[in-house]
């Protein structure tokens, strides 16, 4: 999940695009990782109805916890001791709520799928993070030549 905010971040912030411009692209990344995951699965109408919500909701978390950390970033070279140790219990803060969300998350997936669709969830998404690198590489290769 890391990887797919990374690879939206690069893709957002590599582009000059105005305000309206990234939340479009957003949007069509959004929308073309829906339809992967959809394809891929192989979802049902019921399973749809049932999954994405609880999805979305992971997902947004998941990105609020990463604005959360990303919001912390300081130069650690220009903090005192005690900032950086309350920086420190921040992001230990934030790692624990992550994982309290994975676990939320894949019990709730449990409710829908099994254990080997959830499996199979995963590999879908890994596979549409690595395609949208792919992407991102080759784009950032062509704008060098």
């Amino acid at each position: 999940m890391k990887n797919y905010l990374i690879a939206i971040l690069f893709l957002l912030f590599g582009f000059t695009l105005s305000a309206q411009d990234r939340s479009e692209h957003l949007e069509r990344i959004k929308a073309l990782k829906t339809a992967h995951i959809t394809e891929g699965l192989n979802l049902t109408a019921k399973e749809a109805q049932q999954f994405w919500p609880v999805y979305n909701e992971f997902d947004e978390k998941r990105r609020e916890l990463y604005r959360r950390e990303r919001s912390k970033v300081q130069n650690a070279e220009c903090l005192s001791e005690e900032k950086a140790r309350a920086q420190l219990e921040e992001y230990v803060e934030i790692e624990r709520e992550d994982y309290l969300l994975k676990k939320k998350y894949y019990n709730d997936l449990k409710k829908i799928f099994t254990a080997q669709r959830i499996m199979q969830l995963k590999q879908v998404e890994d596979e549409f993070n690595q395609k949208m690198m792919r992407e991102y590489r080759a784009r950032q290769a062509s704008n060098k030549s």
